[in-house]
């Protein structure tokens, strides 16, 4: 007896099914969140949801930036002319923080588009072995996505134990059985209906 293998996709189509899952995700972590809320620091040091979505998009673009460099053989610049990574994620951060909440959503979303886009149009090639290309796709994007998400998955579930201890609110919390997690509603005065 013959037995044949058949292989779940191509290597770039297995790599885009967990770039889509990480930023499902990501994208679930702050689902149902109201305005005020997705702008209310505290979330990570003194960044709110928008400052994170916004950081995640200057990852994005960085990798549209750099991964084309690194497809002609060439190497990204370093981050040492700004100080460090961590200088450049808090001068990037400082110049999107007077972006208004649905400028930065929009450009999250663009941004991604493009950057799926550009993936789609890369050359197999580019995802068989651990390519420098594969890398630097992965630290900007799905590896990067997770990290982001816990921390907003942590500030709700802090925010929902909070919100136990304030008078006349009343927490109701359901797990829906096709989803990962828990879900959050919090019922109150002041909440809208839905989570803050």
């Amino acid at each position: 007896m013959h037995t044949t293998i058949i292989a779940e996709g191509t290597d770039k189509q297995r790599l885009l099914r967990r770039l889509g899952k990480a930023w499902a995700a990501l994208k679930e972590s702050y689902a149902g969140l109201s305005d005020p809320r997705l702008t209310e620091p505290g979330v990570t040091g003194d960044w709110s949801v928008k400052d994170i979505l916004a950081h995640v998009t200057t990852w994005e673009r960085e990798a549209l930036k750099h991964l084309p460099l690194i497809i002609a053989g060439g190497r990204p610049p370093r981050y040492v002319s700004y100080g460090g990574i961590d200088a450049f994620n808090a001068k990037m951060t400082e110049e999107k923080r007077g972006l208004s909440l649905s400028e930065v959503l929009r450009q999250l979303e663009d941004t991604h588009g493009h950057l799926i886009d550009f993936v789609r149009r890369t050359s197999e090639g580019q995802f068989t072995r651990d390519t420098r290309f594969r890398r630097r796709l992965r630290l900007d994007t799905y590896s990067h996505y997770p990290q982001h998400a816990e921390a907003i998955r942590k500030w709700r579930e802090q925010r929902l134990c909070d919100s136990r201890r304030e008078p006349g609110y009343r927490p109701r919390v359901s797990r829906a059985p096709w989803k990962r997690g828990l879900h959050y509603e919090v019922v109150g005065p002041d909440s809208g209906g839905g989570e803050g």
